[in-house]
């Protein structure tokens, strides 16, 4: 692989453009906590009221857990599990991981026991930063054979980050063009990989970020996506810390509380999935939500009918970009951009990303990258691909170094991308991937299962849910939904790949060649929840 970050003269170009930057989000956090000392950088809801961290709390709080790692012996670029909630100590961790000199590996807090070993084995983890009380239980309850550095109450700011012992020079911080982040993306087969993210590639989606949404630094920002994620890293962990805003994040997402908080803190600039402002647009009930400005969203297809309500009923304008956890963006829109075009496609193309397009059946790539086809990139916003997986680095980069996206799209002559298809078999609940392959196997670990397909079922709300169409075993010949959730809770898998709907048939119909036709249940499912009364066991 040739990706950027590999490569001298683009990352001296790259600088030269003001896309990078020398600068680490630790030095701005240090340069913040001496000019805003008592300013929030985080706030949160937590268990008695509202929390929040202030900048030179922050700043504290990063040395000390950053001193803890540094007394376990970590030798420079060792990996670290962080399993913490979304707050101020999640960002706190990554932080301190970045000063310690080693690779932070972020945990969804909603994984689930199988999910959390695998990123352990995969990455190689060395450590972990956990919270005293997981949903998997306590640290010690958590089968993590690695020293660990445990924050108790994640509502008190002050006393995490009080008394932080000064960080030694023994080992070199990570910068901002080497491996500083491992996170997970579900792929279309198996248990996450991880993706190699560097501080760079990130900064420039926030300078791209900033010009689309023309941000303020007046601005009061709000992050209601998972900070392990790729655009939750942005909009949580980057673009607040840069521009010195104060983010408002959430533990757990509730549709309500995000409404009370908009109207509390005066949010302006709120990042969310599409199905979370969807939710939200359901639960706001009487509270204004006037002050929103800008909506930045993505990770999964838009409603353009529920985008328009959503600027109807708060005043803002909503954005959206298109790319993945691996590639950064390859088009977004901008808020200037003319409403049909704003919400109905995925924006312009970044010229900067050098957007391609290749016939989905030849490879061939298309005359002047116009047309339908499969898009790949090569830019700024680029990760530096999958962390010890060769094979998926070979289906993710060509060797000239384009990065290849999973979708079918078309791209008309003015550079306007919309998505049509997929080429990889993925269910996008709530903007998360999940691979269905995955949940075949494990729902057909159920005994009473003799093959299993798993499908994406259209959701109003969390834009596709899980669908599985199973044939059973000969003996016995029942299963009920509740019994294969239990099933799957017991085996540790996580709840977002828990089936929703489930559907018995006595054969699963096959194509020509034999296998499942996917294709047809996709569009039985779709039949099946459009037809009052009908639904999975």
């Amino acid at each position: 692989m040739d990706l950027p970050a590999h490569r001298p003269d683009l990352v001296a170009r790259y600088t030269a453009a003001g896309w990078w930057s020398p600068e680490t989000v630790s030095e701005r956090v240090r340069a913040w906590a001496s000019e805003r000392a008592v300013e929030p950088a985080y706030r949160w809801p937590g268990d008695e009221g509202w929390c929040q961290l202030s900048w030179s709390g922050y700043d504290a709080a990063a040395d000390r857990i950053a001193g803890a790692l540094a007394d376990l012996g970590l030798l420079r670029g060792a990996r670290v599990l962080v399993f913490l909630p979304d707050g101020g100590a999640v960002h706190a961790a990554f932080l301190a991981c970045e000063r310690a000199g080693v690779v932070a590996v972020g945990v969804g807090w909603r994984a689930g026991r199988q999910e959390l070993h695998h990123l352990l084995e995969r990455s190689g983890a060395s450590a972990a930063v956990a919270a005293l009380a997981t949903p998997l239980g306590a640290p010690d309850e958590l089968d993590l054979p690695v020293a660990r550095v445990v924050l108790d109450d994640l509502d008190d700011a002050d006393g995490w980050a009080a008394g932080a012992p000064p960080v030694g020079p023994t080992i070199e911080p990570i910068g901002v063009d080497e491996l500083w982040l491992l996170n997970s993306t579900s792929g279309t087969t198996g248990l996450p990989k991880c993706v190699m993210q560097t501080q760079n590639r990130w900064r420039y989606f926030h300078h791209k970020a900033v010009e689309f949404g023309e941000l303020d630094p007046a601005d009061s920002w709000m992050s209601v996506v998972p900070a392990p994620f790729g655009f939750g890293l942005w909009t949580a962990h980057v673009t607040p810390t840069l521009l010195g805003l104060p983010c408002v994040v959430m533990p757990r997402f509730d549709a309500a509380a995000v409404a009370e908080a908009i109207e509390r803190w005066r949010v302006t600039v709120l990042c969310s999935v599409s199905s979370q402002f969807a939710m939200l647009l359901d639960a706001a009930g009487d509270r204004d939500l006037s002050s929103l400005r800008v909506l930045f969203t993505g990770g999964e297809a838009i409603s353009s009918a529920r985008a328009r309500a959503f600027e109807q009923r708060c005043g803002c304008t909503v954005l959206n970009f298109y790319g993945s956890n691996e590639t950064g963006l390859l088009s977004g829109t901008r808020v200037d951009d003319p409403v049909e075009r704003r919400l109905t496609t995925g924006g312009r193309v970044v010229p900067e990303m050098q957007v391609r397009l290749f016939d989905a059946d030849t490879g061939a790539r298309l005359v002047g990258d116009v047309g339908r086809g499969v898009p790949a990139c090569c830019g700024p916003a680029t990760a530096l691909g999958y962390w010890d997986d060769d094979e998926a680095n070979a289906e993710l980069v060509d060797s000239d170094g384009w990065m290849r996206m999973g979708d079918v799209v078309t791209i008309d002559p003015d550079g306007w991308l919309r998505v049509v298809g997929r080429t990889s078999d993925i269910i996008i609940r709530g903007g998360k991937n999940i691979s269905a392959a995955r949940v075949e196997d494990e729902v057909a670990s159920h005994e009473a299962v003799a093959l299993a397909a798993a499908v994406a079922v259209p959701d109003p709300r969390l834009g596709e849910r899980v669908g599985v169409f199973v044939e059973l075993a000969a003996d016995p010949t029942v299963l009920g939904l509740a019994e294969l959730r239990e099933h799957l809770g017991g085996r540790g898998v996580s709840r977002e790949w828990w089936p929703e709907h489930l559907w018995v048939l006595d054969e699963l119909p096959r194509s020509s060649g034999g296998k499942v036709a996917k294709g047809e249940l996709r569009d039985r499912a779709a039949r099946l929840v459009a037809e009052p009364g009908v639904d999975g066991v």
